[in-house]
């Protein structure tokens, strides 16, 4: 494995970091509704379990309401049974055909609790990033170690991977700060 090689795979990873952390973010509510809010839910269709989106249209009924229709009209209590059922939270009502699910306003003391959540998985993100450091500059080492490479081409690309690393890193910042704000804003 070349550097070039060692460092495109660096890079590549750290960024499936920071989308991970985005993805986990996705999940964490703020006081207002967003469909993105009930994608992991999985619905039982026929005795296969299912995202939500391919059995429903989710939108959004205002800013605090998640409209969730099912395309089958016996879809609708299972649906109503799996949001329910999720680690969220929601108490969502049928109304006809339509599944709402209003967002419940967030307590200060909750909102508190969100902002940790959203720390703790930021820091998560950057300790992959810093083992994907760790583990690039050990394959650098060992092509120094077997003379493939000479002791500046190690430097620079050591200096490369920090810098790719203080990229990530920095972006991750900017996203638990992103995410924070949201938060916290009532």
């Amino acid at each position: 494995m070349s550097i070039a090689e060692i460092q495109k795979s660096t890079e590549q990873k750290m960024q499936k970091s920071l989308e991970a952390l985005k993805h986990d973010y996705a999940k964490v509510r703020t006081g207002r509704a967003h469909t993105g809010l009930l994608d992991h839910i999985q619905v039982d269709y026929y005795g296969t379990m299912v995202p939500l989106s391919q059995v429903a249209q989710v939108g959004l009924g205002d800013a605090r309401t998640i409209t969730v229709q099912p395309w089958e009209k016996k879809m609708v209590p299972v649906v109503e049974k799996a949001i329910r059922d999720s680690d969220l939270g929601l108490n969502p009502a049928t109304s006809g055909d339509v599944v709402r699910v209003p967002m419940p306003p967030l307590t200060e003391q909750r909102r508190k609790e969100l902002v940790k959540v959203v720390r703790h998985e930021g820091e998560n993100a950057k300790v992959a990033v810093r083992n994907l450091r760790r583990d690039a500059n050990h394959h650098v080492k060992e092509l120094l170690k077997a003379k493939q490479v000479s002791e500046d081409e190690d430097r620079r690309a050591e200096e490369t991977i920090q810098k790719l690393t203080d990229r990530y890193v920095g972006e991750i910042d900017k996203l638990i700060a992103e995410k924070e704000k949201e938060v916290m804003t009532v």
